[in-house]
């Protein structure tokens, strides 16, 4: 299993240098997609990311959620896990772990997490079943647990979604994918 999923991620690695000139507007339509959603327009307490360079970039939802006085939340590696605080907007940020420009303050109470109404979740590669492929460390396997009232979306590009990922029990799907 460990690798099938290492050749996968070697594969989706070399595909993001190929389709790298169409980021930019499969990271709009992405944002416009999610922007219509219920789930969007519903949520209330939202968790995000800050893209990598080669992930889906959320920040116009950043910057509508801020608009919409959603709470937000971006995630903070902190040793093996990731800790959640509120974004309060780009002056927020620093750099943290892995180059990713991660919220300073607040962090959000791991007894509030039933609260968080949508996960938004980058993966390397997603199936239709909602089975994600991370980028190896599990970070997102260790957090997805945590979040099992959240409306959680799979974020990824077009040629990330696959027609399955290899999963194990423990694995817990996203409910949509979005592309």
């Amino acid at each position: 299993m460990v690798n099938v999923k290492t050749a996968l991620r070697k594969e989706i690695r070399g595909l993001k240098k190929s389709y790298q000139a169409h980021f930019p507007m499969w990271s709009s339509e992405i944002c416009r997609r999610v922007g219509q959603m219920a789930c969007w327009r519903e949520a209330r307490t939202v968790l995000l990311y800050h893209a990598l360079s080669d992930e889906p970039d959320l920040q116009s939802l950043l910057d509508e959620g801020l608009l919409q006085g959603k709470q937000l939340l971006l995630p903070v590696v902190v040793g093996d896990d990731l800790v959640l605080k509120y974004f309060k907007g780009k002056d927020s940020l620093r750099e943290g772990a892995f180059h990713i420009l991660e919220p300073v303050g607040e962090d959000f109470p791991l007894a509030q997490y039933h609260q968080i109404d949508l996960a938004l979740i980058p993966g390397m590669a997603f199936d239709c079943e909602g089975h994600r492929l991370g980028r190896g460390r599990g970070y997102y396997d260790r957090l997805l647990p945590r979040l099992p009232h959240a409306h959680t979306l799979g974020i990824c590009f077009p040629f990330q979604l696959l027609d399955a990922i290899p999963s194990e029990p423990h694995d817990i799907p996203v409910r949509e994918v979005i592309i």
